[in-house]
């Protein structure tokens, strides 16, 4: 049986207002269930790159979800496909209580209540805010909204999860929460971050974006050996670095 792409982007070209290319013919293809990290500098064209995946930005290229291409028709069940979750939670987060951010998707959906009942406890669940229901949304902690925010798109049952920078500004406490959370989904994910412990740690493949441009494309240990390319593109090995051994995703 042959696996399905569920990334698909090739040749994609964006520039922003002022003519600067953000992102200069990215070719890029994830198979169904592997976890990606994308890593590089600031100003690499990460946070770009992800916000093609629902057709937020788009730009000149080819970019398909699960086989199909981006823009046209099917956006509204494509965006149902890919969960992004923003780097700020407070970007995602909008509404007076938990249960009300985690339910949006779903009731925009038009699914019966109990359906949407049904996934909020699910997902929420899934990330350990069981009970958070009524919850105040501006009211939890950092590490708290960062995974509210997961089960504001997990409530959707999403095969894709793009993830721009999941552990910035957690505590350690609630960084290794995230880690062995995100261990666990078996969802294919597409993660953007600087942490290139989480990068050792959970993903297999590493992708290296700088001006751009994909420069390295791997398995992760592999990457992570190569002091020279990491330097040349801003990027370093987390120290102390023990490989892991990744199992198939």
């Amino acid at each position: 049986m042959v696996a399905m792409k569920a990334i698909e982007i090739t040749d994609l070209y964006y520039a922003y207002h002022n003519g600067r290319y953000a992102l200069r013919g990215v070719t890029l293809s994830i198979m169904a269930g592997e976890k990606v990290a994308l890593v590089g500098p600031n100003g690499a064209g990460k946070s770009t790159l992800l916000l093609h995946l629902n057709g937020i930005l788009r730009g000149r290229g080819t970019v398909r979800i699960l086989g199909e291409e981006i823009p046209g028709h099917n956006l509204p069940r494509i965006r149902a496909q890919v969960g992004l979750v923003f780097q700020d939670p407070d970007d995602q987060l909008f509404s007076p209580s938990v249960f009300d951010d985690v339910a949006f998707g779903p009731l925009y959906a038009g699914l019966p209540e109990h359906e949407v009942r049904r996934r909020v406890a699910w997902a929420l669940a899934q990330v350990g805010l069981e009970g958070y229901s009524e919850r105040l949304s501006h009211h939890l902690s950092q590490g708290e909204k960062k995974r509210a925010a997961i089960a504001s798109v997990l409530s959707m049952e999403p095969a894709i999860l793009a993830l721009d920078e999941p552990t910035s500004g957690l505590d350690p406490r609630a960084r290794r929460r995230l880690i062995e959370f995100l261990r666990q989904l078996p969802q294919t994910i597409l993660c953007a971050t600087h942490d290139m412990h989480l990068v050792a740690e959970i993903f297999p493949r590493m992708v290296i974006l700088d001006e751009g441009l994909v420069v390295a494309d791997g398995p992760t240990q592999e990457l992570l050996d190569n002091t020279s390319l990491l330097e040349a593109h801003g990027l370093e090995r987390p120290w102390p670095y023990k490989p892991q051994e990744h199992g198939t995703p």
